[in-house]
């Protein structure tokens, strides 16, 4: 049976791995100074830098404090080591948002009818609609903004038909989405959500594309909703 240093350590040696080849493997970037500079780019390790920094002190004072090679005076807690091969795994083999949140996206022209946006809303159970002028993207339309423009007419839904979705779309307001690449990780997803209340703004998707910009194909959509029932 390993002891709970052994496996520890195990986790421990794996995580100085990635964080070093993260850093192209310099051999003059310690574990705690890996850790500070990854956090600002890093969302796994932004998001357990403390526990990391934690458990560079632990490891210290395992490695240091072994009367010899098969004895640790210092042996982890069960859910240290839990805690510590989690994180190992999430920083080895992120979940991504590509493997979480493809699918289908259905999309709309600018030219096409608000009515045959609502049929969609209708039939598909869909509220967010990206919208497009042949391949440029134009922007996200949500229940939000066709309510907005709604109460501008006066709620006549008869009007649908002869409204093409661009007289609609500037009823959104402000900037409502951010596109996402689909291999960064589901914290990263998760970030941007808090980033943006934290400004004071709500958004309503992230849009995925292969390399995250909107100059590419739509390959999934990711909603509050989404990241909460993930995360």
């Amino acid at each position: 049976m390993y002891k709970n240093s052994e496996k520890f350590l195990t986790a421990f040696t794996k995580i100085e791995k990635q964080l070093k080849s993260r850093l192209n493997n310099r051999r003059d970037i310690g574990f705690a100074r890996s850790v500070k500079i990854l956090r600002s780019s890093n969302a796994i390790v932004r998001r357990y830098s403390e526990d990391l920094l934690s458990f560079a002190e632990l490891r210290n004072a395992i490695v240091h404090n072994k009367i010899d090679m098969a004895y640790a005076i210092a042996e982890p807690h069960d859910s240290i080591v839990e805690r510590i091969q989690r994180i190992e795994k999430e920083l080895t083999h992120p979940t991504l948002v590509g493997s979480v949140f493809s699918k289908e996206v259905f999309t709309f022209q600018e030219t096409d009818s608000l009515a045959d946006m609502l049929m969609m809303f209708r039939e598909k159970d869909l509220s967010k609609f990206p919208i497009y002028e042949k391949n440029i993207f134009k922007g996200l339309l949500t229940q939000k903004g066709i309510a907005k423009w709604l109460a501008n007419n006066e709620g006549d839904p008869r009007l649908a038909s002869k409204t093409l979705i661009r007289e609609v779309l500037p009823f959104e307001g402000e900037e409502n989405y951010k596109f996402i690449a689909n291999k960064a990780s589901v914290y990263r997803a998760v970030e941007i959500f808090r980033e943006q209340i934290g400004r004071g703004k709500r958004l309503e998707a992230l849009l995925i594309t292969k390399t995250g910009t909107p100059q590419e194909r739509l390959t999934g959509i990711i909603t509050a909703w989404d990241i909460l029932d993930a995360n």
